[in-house]
Parts: structure tokens; sequence; C-alpha cells
């Protein structure tokens, strides 16, 4: 009965609900016989009989009898008259059976192995949320809002289990309360020491293409197939979809009436705009699509290179771009082509690098990141729009355009 005193006694596990008992007990048993060989140097010759039913055990130690004087390994042999103690009848040679009781450990020995049983329970449960959250990699999950950090925000879920949403995989314009629920993507899983570390992404493409999986039907039950997702975070996103069945409008069925399919996931991301475009294998036809809403009026494709020159009129030329240069890098990245834009009429425009003696390279530049490398694509634009599109200064701004007039005035 002391032993099972004692096993009851160690409440801190012995009601884990992340635990079945039959595994408790294994663990149980490779604690002990950590503690036995500790004590007596070896534990081969021990018995620990487990009763999972009622949470007790039994630990036999075996010897084997000689004669008095004779012993070499008190572990291993008892003397003739110890062993006539237990049972008058013992003879030299005979095996020996004696129940240890866990008292005879010591109080210390016995706190060493409670604390070894919880921190191999702890293990056990941690391998367990490892390998649970390791097959939800990719697939959305929802957690409430436990601490707020200033580089990321802790969550826990239902069972307790905590989850990281660093701010770098939040959308800028994110902003949670405590004890708010927050959707995302699990992205990775990976073991610490022996802790799970869970990081949930929200700025991941993946959490869009499954947004879309649980909002339009026609995904979920394979119908409509997403083909690529990229994004720009809280800005605007660009979605290739596809249907085997002709019978289906993959853009209007993810789109829905007035946008009221995509509306749930447009907020969801904050507001992110969304393009949701037909997939197709024609290449030229794509990249067209990609640069949506302008309208293309030809197109050169440079396979080897990987580059598209593409043509517009005047007046198309800052939608294929977008604001900030957004709807032109994503157009690239969704059709996996660098894109050259021209415009009609450019034999009269002069390129931005020819002016620089007068414009410093740096400057240059951030122009050109916004897509903006010609004399009439910057003269074209209002200053205000100029300043939101790249990260110069108004004053700098004005100067160059000042330089660019002189040269068409001349």
């Amino acid at each position: 009965m002391e032993n099972l005193a004692l096993i009851e006694s160690f409440s801190d596990f012995k009601d884990d609900k992340l635990i079945d008992r039959v595994t408790l007990m294994a663990i149980l048993e490779d604690v002990l016989r950590n503690a036995l060989k500790k004590k007596y140097g070896d534990d081969d010759n021990f018995d620990i009989i487990i009763n999972p039913d009622k949470g007790d055990l039994e630990i036999w130690r075996n010897r084997i009898v000689v004669a008095d004087g004779e012993v070499e390994d008190p572990n291993q042999e008892i003397e003739l008259s110890e062993a006539q103690k237990i049972e008058p009848d013992f003879e030299v040679g005979e095996d020996v059976a004696e129940e240890v009781k866990l008292f005879e450990l010591g109080r210390r020995s016995i706190l060493a192995l409670k604390q070894n049983l919880i921190s191999k329970i702890h293990e056990h449960d941690n391998t367990n949320i490892y390998k649970q959250f390791k097959e939800l990699e990719g697939e959305i999950y929802s957690a409430e809002v436990h601490h707020i950090r200033h580089r990321a925000i802790i969550l826990l879920d239902d069972d307790g289990n905590e989850i990281i949403l660093p701010k770098d995989k939040q959308i800028p314009s994110d902003f949670f309360r405590k004890g708010e629920n927050v959707r995302g993507v699990i992205e990775s899983v990976e073991l610490k020491g022996s802790k799970p570390a869970i990081i949930m992404s929200r700025t991941s493409p993946l959490f869009l293409e499954k947004l879309f999986e649980q909002e339009i039907p026609e995904v979920f039950d394979g119908l409509i197939t997403v083909k690529n997702v990229v994004r720009i975070p809280g800005e605007k996103a660009k979605v290739a979809v596809d249907s085997y069945d002709d019978r289906i409008d993959p853009v209007g069925a993810c789109v829905g009436m007035k946008g009221s399919r995509i509306h749930g996931i447009v907020r969801e991301l904050g507001n992110e705009n969304i393009d949701v475009i037909n997939y197709t294998n024609n290449l030229q036809l794509f990249i067209t699509r990609a640069l949506s809403p302008a309208r293309v009026t030809s197109l050169k494709i440079d396979e080897e290179n990987k580059r598209a020159e593409v043509l517009l009129k005047p007046e198309e030329v800052s939608k294929a771009i977008g604001r900030g240069g957004h709807n032109i890098r994503l157009a690239g990245k969704l059709t996996g082509y660098e894109i050259d834009v021209f415009r009609e009429g450019a034999e009269e425009d002069v390129e931005l690098s020819e002016f620089s003696d007068e414009i410093e390279g740096w400057i240059i530049e951030e122009f050109s990141k916004a897509g903006l490398d010609t004399a009439k694509s910057i003269l074209e634009q209002d200053v205000n729009d100029l300043v939101k599109r790249t990260d110069l200064e108004e004053e700098t701004i004005s100067e160059v355009i000042r330089i660019l007039k002189e040269e068409f005035e001349d």
C-alpha cells in the first residue's frame, strides 16, 4: 500500500488529460529503473509490476543465495543467513525475490524520481503537441490573444497550446486586443529544446489560398483550383484560378454577386485589394490578364530570359503599374516574368537614365522601382502621386520635373 500511496500523491501528473494511463505507467517504469540504477548500480535483476487500472506497482529484487561471507555483489547476491530471515528453508544457490518499497529509496531519491517523472511526461506531451501541429502545417488555425508583446502576439488555443504570431507575420493594419480570436495559417512547427515552437502567419500567400477554400464552396469541392497566389500583405493580392468544368466561371464564382463571396476574405485581410484572374496556359493572355485593370496594346515575350515587353496607351500605364508599383510587381510574381512597360509613342520620350548628369543615380533608381523610367512617365503624374509612389521628398520630385520640362521645352 505504501507504493500506491506514493504514486497517488504525485497529483501533478496522475490526472494529466494529455496522457493515457498505460503510457504513464511505461514512463513510470523507465523512471523507476533509472532510480534503481542510481541506488543499486544496476536494474537488470529487478522486476517492476505495474497495474495501470489501479495505478499500483510492485518492485521485486532478485538475488542468489551464497554462503555467509562470500557476497561479492550485494545487489546480485545475498548471504544465506539474511535469506533465511526472509524464509527459513532457503539454501545456497537458490533465487530470492524480495519486495522493495519506494520509501526505501530515500526521500531525496523519491523527490528526484517525481521531478524526473513530471519532466518525462511534459516531454511526452510536447512530442504529441509537436506531431499534432506538424500535421496542421499549411492549414488555417484559430486561437485567442493571450499576451501582446512588441515583436509578437502570443495566442492560446482551447487546449492551452501556445502559438506565436510574430510581428512580421502580421498584416500591417492588424490590431488585436487580449481575448480576441485570431485566424492564420500554421506556417512552421519546430522543437526548440523539448518545447514545440508553433508559428502562425497572416501574411503568407497560403493563408489567402486557404481562405478561398474555406469561403468558396467550389474551391473546397475541387471544382475550382487555385493555381497561384501572390500578395503584398494588407495592400494587394492576385489570385489565378481555373476550372476543369467549362460550365463554371471560376472568377465569377470566387467573387460572387457584387463581390459578396470575396468580401469576407477582403475584410479578414485588412481590406487587401484582391484581383481574381482566370488562369490560362496561353502565356501572352495570362500576362495580359495579370496586368488587369490595364488594357495591353501589344506584348512581346522573351521566354529564354523570362522577360515581357508590354506596350500600353499613355492613360493605361499608371493602371498597369498601380499604386507604389504594386500591380506590375504582383503581375510579375504571378506569371514568373519580369515585365517592362512601354508607352505608345515612346520614340518621342527620353529614358530617365539619359539625365544622369543632372539627376543623381539613386533618385533615378527610386523612380525606376515605381516603374517610372522615362521623362514622360514622370511628367504625366501628379506630384502628390509621385510622393506616394516613391520614397522621395516633394522638393526632390519638383526639381526633377523642372529638369525634365526644360528638356522638352528645348
